[in-house]
């Protein structure tokens, strides 16, 4: 049995179908279903059980869930937005680390979800290098209470027990719920197919042109067929950074959807919100020889793909 925490989420979900596709459906989902669909994400998906998150954790506490093979943690507040920071370290910290540690009595691989924001504006780089952790100055709340996990793990000699996935910009399928938190494809591929016009951010630095800030986005198969790499190898261990390792600006994204959905390219470059300016990523780049040193060869869909791979989803509101 696995289990797998934020399991109807977005790249929970899309792994749960990976491993369905694998033949694998003894699984016990673990999420909170809130007011959103996000339960649609399960639908025709093969598991043994779900979980409410709370219910979850009580359980965990009172070590009433029988021994899985591994636990794949993705669950966690994940908005960019929110000011509670109690929230966030409830959340995203605190049980991380229960999770954690019954994982390390256990004797069982424990695969999470870090995140991209823990490096910030990215001064130090993208570098998932262990020995420069401590550097790393988050923008938001979000990121924080991620990096503080990582922290903690570092500084209690658990990270080579665990594989910490840091997400770059994921997107694809199944992120349908996720409001404000969806990716710009997402969002857009509306007005790009039925109006043909898409909205991106001003650039406020000089060095950027509007619309060439530049971001690493990553297609959420791929996502998944590299966290199933770690999964089935769990003597691969650390931090791992997850995007196409590869850098590409908004207006490609942009492109990318008006060649997909067939229409003439027209942008218009729009005010950022007052309260995003100062914690803004201009420029995101995985740096990915960890998991090329772990030995994943599986080359990244390129940018133009995976848009129109996932176009094709939009248009007909699929789900994987």
């Amino acid at each position: 049995m696995i289990i797998l925490t934020g399991g109807a989420g977005f790249i929970g979900s899309c792994f749960l179908w990976k491993l369905n596709s694998v033949g694998i459906k003894d699984v016990l989902v673990v999420d909170h279903l809130n007011e959103t669909e996000k339960w649609k994400n399960l639908v025709g998906k093969k598991y043994y059980d779900y979980m409410q998150k709370e219910d979850f954790f009580n359980a965990v506490v009172c070590r009433q869930v029988p021994k899985p093979e591994a636990i794949i943690h993705l669950g966690a507040c994940s908005s960019t937005t929110l000011t509670d920071a109690n929230y966030y370290i409830k959340n995203n910290y605190e049980y991380s680390k229960v999770l954690a540690l019954w994982a390390f009595e256990l004797g069982i691989p424990f695969i999470y979800a870090s995140s991209a924001a823990t490096y910030g504006d990215g001064a130090f780089g993208y570098d998932d290098d262990i020995s420069k952790l401590n550097n790393l100055v988050p923008l938001n709340m979000y990121g924080f209470s991620k990096h503080m996990f990582d922290m903690w793990l570092l500084n209690n000699n658990y990270i080579n027990k665990t594989a910490g996935i840091k997400f770059f910009n994921v997107f694809g399928p199944n992120e349908y719920h996720k409001g404000d938190m969806r990716s710009v494809v997402c969002k857009n591929y509306d007005d790009v197919a039925s109006k043909g016009i898409i909205k991106l951010f001003k650039s406020y630095k000089k060095e950027y042109a509007d619309g060439d800030q530049r971001r690493d986005f990553v297609y959420v198969k791929d996502v998944v067929e590299a966290m199933y790499f770690l999964l089935t190898n769990p003597s691969k261990t650390g931090i791992f950074n997850l995007g196409a390792g590869k850098s590409r600006t908004w207006n490609d994204i942009a492109k990318s959807m008006f060649a997909a959905a067939g229409k003439k390219e027209k942008i218009e470059y729009v005010e950022m919100p007052e309260f995003l300016k100062p914690k803004y990523q201009y420029f995101t780049e995985a740096k990915m020889d960890n998991l090329k040193n772990a030995g994943y060869a599986k080359p990244f869909t390129e940018l133009e793909d995976s848009v129109k791979d996932y176009c094709g989803y939009l248009k007909n509101k699929s789900y994987l």
